[in-house]
């Protein structure tokens, strides 16, 4: 599934491309949009222009000029294309939205039907459930702030950083790769977590974030940008998708385990639990 810096890619590359542009028709080939909601998304998208585009979490936010917006998740295989108009109609493009005066659409492609695009009020979006209850972002919480979000509950960090309710945007890559980076198990109880320790995640998350968002993302099955790009961080990766592999730091074979119901890559000698 993309995470923050994923869709932060798509969201700037889009921001780039189709803000002012106006939308001259649409065809819909998702069986999630019932026919009400088929036409009802005629009636109000056609000839309606992009405003904005910005990023909550993992979600995609489009306004509109008529007070409404589009809000896109991609979910695991989800993506956003904006594809030359001679470019074939694939059969997992289930939306498309044709835009005048340009040679380009907007497709939203999605092979396994997972993803989601949905449109609200603009003034409403915020309190949709999936929305309403995001947790600050990653990269504009504070140190403090961070540590004390973290020690509030008493669970395992792996988990914790997961949760999109206590911090939004954050995946299996990125939790992983902050986790080795600052020497946390990621089975550790947030409150045996030191302070020293919760300012050198908070760091390592910020960092690792940011350095993804310039290699344009992280592509290990599906991922890419909007022109069909893959992304470069892969190449950056230090424990997740190594299991087996020697650690870069100590040697020590790196470990995969479930934690909860999610998988988490870590070196048993560098991220001591005890």
């Amino acid at each position: 599934m993309p995470e923050l810096p994923e869709v932060e890619i798509i969201v700037s590359g889009l921001k780039k491309v189709i803000v002012g542009k106006t939308i001259n028709d649409i065809y819909i080939n998702a069986p999630k949009i019932d026919n009400d909601n088929r036409k009802g998304w005629l009636r109000k998208l056609r000839h309606i222009s992009f405003l904005d585009i910005r990023r909550r979490g993992k979600n995609i936010l489009i306004d509109l000029s008529n007070n409404h917006t589009l809000w896109i998740h991609l979910k695991m295989t989800g993506h956003l294309y904006y594809w030359p108009k001679s470019a074939a109609i694939e059969k997992h493009d289930l939306v498309i939205f044709s835009l005048s005066d340009s040679s380009y659409d907007l497709r939203f492609n999605d092979y396994r039907r997972f993803g989601r695009i949905r449109l609200f009020k603009t003034g409403e979006i915020m309190n949709q459930k999936g929305l309403a209850e995001l947790g600050p972002e990653p990269l504009k919480i504070s140190a403090p702030e961070f540590c004390e979000l973290i020690t509030a509950r008493k669970r395992m960090i792996k988990p914790a950083l997961l949760d999109q309710s206590l911090l939004a945007g954050l995946g299996n890559i990125y939790c992983d790769e902050s986790l080795f980076l600052s020497r946390i198990h990621p089975r550790k109880s947030t409150h045996r977590i030191s302070q020293r320790k919760l300012v050198t995640l908070h760091r390592s998350i910020r960092k690792i974030l940011r350095k993804a968002i310039r290699c344009m993302g992280t592509t290990v099955d599906s991922f890419a940008g909007i022109n069909g790009e893959p992304g470069g961080f892969q190449k950056y990766l230090l424990v997740y998708g190594h299991e087996g592999e020697p650690c870069p730091r100590c040697g020590a074979t790196i470990k995969r385990e479930k934690i909860g119901s999610r998988s988490a890559h870590y070196c048993p000698r560098c991220q001591r639990l005890l």
